[in-house]
């Protein structure tokens, strides 16, 4: 089963692809960040967001995809576009017809580290010392994307943790 995590922004959106093998041992395949500079108009944005999500559907194959629970402060400007960059990260997994689920981040972020407040550069260090990888070769914009897709993976494998899968979008 091949899990492609993603952490939706119009900016940076980070992503993170893991493998569990028939073995049952997990393995990073690949992470980065889609990015968008600040002058960028959004519909350039979705674009390219749209276009990277194809990119790696097509390089990876996944079988789920598992998305961050949007944050929705006192800022509905914020939201709004949050909820843009969601819709075409969407629209591409629907196109390949990957089922998404929706994970809080507190819950991804304990399924990587054992704690659900561990910042980036903690999931970036545990997750190159569990995988055996470089913790340069983790951009830190993709570890909340790694963290979604492994904790995806741990619900699938074992139903009986709290909550099960994540929220069917």
């Amino acid at each position: 089963m091949i899990v492609l995590g993603i952490d939706p922004a119009i900016r940076t959106t980070g992503y993170g692809v893991i493998e569990l093998t028939p073995s049952g041992k997990c393995k990073i395949l690949d992470c980065g960040v889609i990015a968008n500079a600040a002058r960028v108009p959004h519909t350039e944005c979705l674009r390219r967001l749209y276009g990277g999500i194809e990119e790696l559907i097509s390089l990876w194959h996944p079988d789920h995809a598992a998305l961050e629970e949007p944050f929705v402060g006192k800022n509905a400007k914020t939201a709004i576009i949050l909820g843009m960059a969601r819709g075409g990260i969407l629209s591409a997994l629907v196109n390949h017809n990957i089922p998404a689920f929706a994970y809080n981040p507190s819950v991804a972020k304990r399924a990587a580290t054992g704690h659900g407040g561990a910042d980036k550069s903690r999931i970036a260090f545990l997750l190159s010392a569990e995988f055996n990888i470089s913790v340069d070769q983790i951009p830190l914009d993709s570890t909340d994307a790694l963290a979604l897709a492994l904790c995806h993976i741990q619900r699938m494998q074992y139903p009986e943790l709290d909550g099960n899968t994540g929220k069917p979008l």
